[in-house]
């Protein structure tokens, strides 16, 4: 058989204190957090900005967002364009005699339209709060 190990100080092989080189400094692990000097105010070296970089998920969301953007923009041209066309039929204005109210403005101006319906259109055309109508006031009559 071999003969056991010989250790520099002691005869116990369990003995913490192996003469394998300087035990005096502080082991140093790699990867172990250190203390880092920051600089500041003038100290601080000037620096030039970092190119913004878009990862693959990034540039994906923009790309989404843009088109939907887009698609908002065009959806809302559209709808505008629909709702300016004309009808055919061009709207006229009417003044308040004394003593008229919305529902005969109504049956006169727009023959062929419930009462009812008409009226609806002469407040939202004319973007009332309610049905009451002042004497001279002038009223736009909606096309048919």
């Amino acid at each position: 058989m071999s003969e056991p190990p010989r250790f520099a100080d002691k005869e116990d092989p369990m003995s913490a204190a192996v003469a394998w080189g300087d035990t005096t400094a502080p082991a140093r692990v790699p990867g172990r957090p250190r203390l880092h000097l920051v600089p500041t105010g003038d100290a601080v070296p000037a620096r030039a900005p970092r190119r913004l970089r878009f990862t693959r998920r990034g540039r994906l969301a923009m790309t989404i967002t843009v088109a939907v953007l887009v698609a908002v923009a065009a959806f809302s041209a559209w709808s505008s364009l629909a709702s300016a066309a004309p009808t055919g039929v061009p709207a006229h204005v009417v003044t308040v005699a004394s003593g008229d109210t919305l529902s005969e403005i109504a049956a006169r101006e727009m023959p062929g339209v419930r009462t009812d319906d008409a009226v609806l259109r002469l407040v939202a055309a004319n973007h009332l709060q309610n049905d009451q109508i002042m004497t001279g006031q002038t009223l736009v009559v909606p096309a048919r």
